[in-house]
């Protein structure tokens, strides 16, 4: 395989992906209170959003790379 084809299959699934799954979410624990065996803890979701642009401009450019790696073998 070419490395165009390679790159192109690589970028449709990042855009897939990217489409699909709009952002990584993850937990964060915060300590509020810590005296001797009384804990109390916080946990805060946060997210890291994709653009849905982004995404589809990934899947956009994967597309016309596998394009041009199949018709450079012609």
């Amino acid at each position: 395989m070419k490395q165009t084809m390679i790159i192109g299959i690589v970028l449709i699934a990042i855009g897939v992906g990217a489409l699909a799954y709009q952002g990584i979410t993850y937990t964060t624990r915060e300590k509020i209170i810590d005296i001797g065996p009384i804990q109390a803890t916080h946990e805060t979701k946060k997210t890291i959003p994709f653009s849905p642009i982004l995404g589809g401009c990934a899947l956009a450019g994967g597309v016309v790379l596998v394009l041009m790696g199949t018709r450079a073998k012609e």
